[in-house]
């Protein structure tokens, strides 16, 4: 079992989300405890006030939403009670068991999972600490349910089924072909929970993947300057269509503010798959591989390599996307060996880009004419050297500016 926890600022939100699913027929509501009624009769302003009534308790608490999900393996099949009592059982090991709290399960993806959504502000006003909340109460809560109820393990490796657990069940945004804003949810909001990423164009490597893109507008736009943030649809040659998305109308408010705050807590996260990343990239650089078969190859690895150009095409940064681990690295940061300039000085080409959405092919025109640029100044610098040390005679030649005048003498 995988246990993923998220706070957040809107009961409502986290709410409207599950019963949207249900809506679609991807989800049902298994249980509703510490309500009025039984779940069957609950309204959606019933559950949400009656959360947002003890949220009210203490207004001077602003994160007062806690939105988690169960994960099993897919080789499970559990019934309604088992997963009752399985949400109730973690719940109370976690402190949460007297809260009021919502259970759905969800039928969007290859595994079975449900959804809690409940407040941390209880009946006297007081707050149930998030601190430190999934390393240290989930986790421990999590693995004795898994021998409780004799669940796969999410920590036994040997176990292959558990990988099914790991895959975001996307798909590439084709414009037209699904509700814009409903997809572009579902894929940011599956992104930015689960990659590690420590920068926007870290996030925009895994969300390119899938044809999304986040903008925060040209430097002179009010956008920008307020520091806005909107997401766009991609075509397959990488060009934005249709109308953008508002960052703060998507669930889970994937805002500016919000992604920065996760950039430390995600420097931290992917550290330990550091070494493993920089391990794969040299057993297939140890090759002396092509560019397209150092792309290739990792890809099989499960490794996105994404490059970033210049408007001439010159490839400056380049970045990796390990799916595997879902963890996002600037080429940098793994050190000098691994950025562009250093793979390109590894591979037996210099490194340019093959076609594709997040590939476009590169040239060395720009760098060619920086060359030539030099060498211009540099004959424009020694013809003005050689002028200039001429001997006295030829000074007639120069400019009347540049002539030194004689001195009369006096009578």
């Amino acid at each position: 079992m995988v246990a993923r926890i998220r706070s957040g600022k809107s009961l409502k939100g986290a709410i409207n989300y599950n019963e949207h699913k249900v809506k679609e027929g991807k989800a049902e509501l298994l249980m509703a405890k510490g309500f009025s009624k039984d779940a069957e009769y609950l309204k959606f302003n019933d559950k949400v006030n009656r959360l947002q009534k003890l949220a009210n308790l203490n207004t001077r608490v602003v994160t007062h939403c806690l939105h988690i999900s169960l994960n099993f393996d897919a080789s499970e099949n559990l019934n309604k009670e088992k997963l009752q009592q399985i949400a109730n059982e973690y719940m109370d090991k976690i402190s949460f068991g007297k809260q009021p709290f919502l259970v759905y399960e969800h039928r969007d993806a290859a595994h079975q999972h449900v959804h809690i959504v409940t407040t941390n502000i209880q009946s006297n006003g007081k707050r149930i600490s998030l601190h430190n909340l999934g390393r240290l109460q989930s986790e421990k809560a999590r693995k004795e349910i898994e021998i409780n109820f004799g669940l796969v393990k999410a920590g036994d490796k040997k176990n292959k089924s558990l990988d099914s657990l790991q895959d975001i069940r996307l798909e590439k945004m084709l414009y037209g072909k699904v509700e814009t804003k409903r997809a572009i949810s579902n894929i940011v909001t599956s992104v930015v929970s689960q990659y590690n990423f420590a920068s926007l164009p870290e996030l925009n490597a895994v969300l390119m993947q899938y044809n999304v893109m986040a903008d925060r507008g040209a430097d002179n736009t009010r956008m920008f300057q307020k520091n806005g943030l909107q997401y766009s649809i991609l075509d397959e040659q990488g060009n934005k269509v249709g109308k953008p998305i508002k960052a703060s109308s998507i669930y889970g408010k994937p805002i500016l503010s919000n992604l920065e705050s996760k950039y430390e807590v995600n420097r931290v996260a992917r550290l330990p798959f550091k070494q493993d990343l920089k391990n794969k990239i040299d057993l297939i650089l140890d090759k002396n591989p092509t560019k397209q078969l150092f792309v290739n190859e990792l890809k099989e690895k499960g490794v996105i390599v994404v490059f970033r150009t210049n408007d001439q095409n010159f490839i400056y940064g380049i970045t990796y996307v390990d799916h595997t681990t879902k963890s996002v690295f600037n080429g940098s940061d793994l050190g000098k060996e691994y950025s562009a300039a250093g793979i390109r000085g590894r591979l037996d080409k210099p490194l340019t880009l093959a076609e594709g959405p997040n590939m476009k092919v590169a040239n060395e025109t720009s760098e060619k004419n920086y060359i030539n640029y030099n060498l211009h100044v540099q004959t424009q610098k020694n013809s003005l050297l050689d002028i200039f040390t001429q001997p006295s005679k030829t000074f007639h030649h120069l400019p009347y500016e540049f002539r030194r005048r004689k001195r009369k003498k006096r009578r």
